[in-house]
């Protein structure tokens, strides 16, 4: 078996070679240009991520035959690794036959302004940095922007798998469970496939917050910074501060405070203070009058999309909204405080990990503009869910929010569309009635099946 990987692992590499061969004999002769007589551009297709997709997946293949040969794929880790190739080769198979994305024309456009010393597009809601770093490409292009942000993409989110699993063990999965729970919660997941088809910045952003989580403990320096980086890539994350202050940890709090500080330092220091001016500008924007979406979840355009039909007069809409979430924050900041069971019961460091799973929700129902993507955010609290669900009710309400909020594909058709919104909804209602419940009779079960269900697998192979 190890003859036949080795040599297996050997003419991957060979054909590498000779791939890497031709690329340097075809650029050294004819330049960039010279790769059109190589070349087909088929329909739907757009050539630099073509072949960016094959590129990645014979790199994974080659991966996955150095993992089997050096004896990394361990039983512990086969499942993890399973599901981290599974889903790679999905979504980089389904990413490919994308000719055009969306929000990444946003982020294109801001940085070439400050590479221009112009302000920043009335399109881009975010804070400077993210387009600070592009600024740095442009010299490539729109069309290397694109390739760059995409290939980003894709490697954070095989990132985010893992961060998904860990920070689900830190919440007691055991490292079966978390594996199986983080792959099929990833397979079929509207917001992951949205996030990638506009090349969001959302898996960044988890990833940064899910690493200050997992940090916290042991690494309280780097887990400040990591939360300052999530709000320097999109502003809603602030809200998640919240939980960090109730265990009044000093030392985290000014170490938070200094990275926020030195971080912005950064965008100064090449185009002055004008782009966060501007990123306030268009944050104000927001929430000023404006066209309605019907697969924008947020209050702002649920209540605003509904009243239009009865022509009901902005002021009221306004109040309206503002009431909704006014309602929506004082019961977030009552579950921060109150919840106990996901991991402690609510005392010392551990007090964070509960405290800090309503706040998820907060950050993305008080959003001005909550778009299918942004459901991202709310993986963290969907699946902890598992550990404290007891009534059939309870199970069938869970089932819809699944359906809502990570199944249906996005569609414009009132009020329908605005089943997301509910979605969520029903998830915060969810986490108000288990708020101060240990963990129920199906999680434990769980956590030994499939703990047992992979043994008896794995025993009966060696058998």
């Amino acid at each position: 078996m190890t003859r036949t990987i080795r040599s297996a692992l050997i003419g991957w590499g060979i054909i590498t070679g000779l791939i890497l061969l031709e690329f340097i004999w075809i650029y050294s002769r004819h330049g960039f240009d010279g790769f059109q007589a190589f070349m087909q551009e088929a329909v739907y297709t757009h050539i630099p991520i073509a072949l960016a997709s094959v590129a990645l997946t014979w790199l994974l293949t080659g991966f996955l035959l150095w993992l089997i040969l050096t004896g990394r794929l361990t039983k512990a880790a086969s499942l993890t690794w399973a599901g981290f190739f599974i889903l790679a080769f999905l979504y980089i198979n389904i990413l490919r036959e994308r000719v055009r994305y969306g929000d990444i024309d946003y982020y294109t456009q801001a940085a070439f302004a400050l590479i221009r010393n112009q302000p920043l597009p009335d399109t881009y809601f975010y804070p400077p940095l993210w387009a600070t770093l592009l600024s740095f490409l442009t010299p490539l292009g729109e069309n290397g922007i694109l390739l760059v942000s995409w290939i980003a993409n894709v490697l954070s989110f095989l990132l985010f798998y893992f961060l998904l699993h860990r920070t689900l063990e830190l919440y007691q999965f055991k490292p079966y469970a978390a594996a199986l729970t983080a792959t099929l919660f990833l397979l079929v997941n509207m917001p992951v496939l949205r996030t990638f088809m506009y090349v969001q910045v959302n898996f960044h952003v988890m990833n940064f917050i899910l690493l200050s989580i997992l940090f916290y403990k042991d690494r309280p320096l780097l887990s400040a910074l990591m939360l300052a980086l999530a709000i320097h890539f999109k502003a809603s994350p602030a809200v998640l501060v919240l939980a960090f202050l109730l265990p009044l940890n000093w030392k985290w709090l000014l170490s938070f405070a200094c990275s926020l500080i030195v971080i912005a330092l950064f965008p100064i220091a090449f185009y002055g203070t004008s782009p966060y001016l501007d990123f306030i500008n268009n944050f104000l924007f927001i929430n000023a009058p404006h066209g309605l979406s019907m697969h924008d979840s947020s209050f702002d355009s649920a209540l605003g999309m509904t009243l239009s039909y009865v022509r009901a007069d902005a002021a009221i809409v306004r109040i309206l909204v503002l009431l909704a979430k006014g309602i929506t924050a004082a019961v977030v900041i009552f579950l921060c405080v109150r919840t106990r069971g996901f991991v402690s019961t609510g005392e010392g460091k551990g007090r964070l990990f509960d405290a800090i799973i309503p706040l998820f929700l907060g950050m993305t129902l008080l959003s001005p503009l909550v778009w299918e993507h942004h459901a991202i955010f709310l993986s963290l609290p969907f699946l902890l869910l598992l550990k404290k669900l007891e009534s059939p009710a309870e199970w069938i309400s869970y089932g819809a929010v699944y359906l809502l909020v990570f199944l249906l594909p996005t569609f414009d058709y009132f009020p329908w569309s605005y089943g997301r919104l509910l979605g969520i909804l029903i998830l915060l209602l969810l986490l108000w009635k288990s708020h101060q419940r240990s963990s129920n009779t199906f999680f434990p079960l769980f956590n030994t099946w499939v703990e047992s269900l992979f043994d008896l697998k794995t025993q009966t192979k060696t058998t």
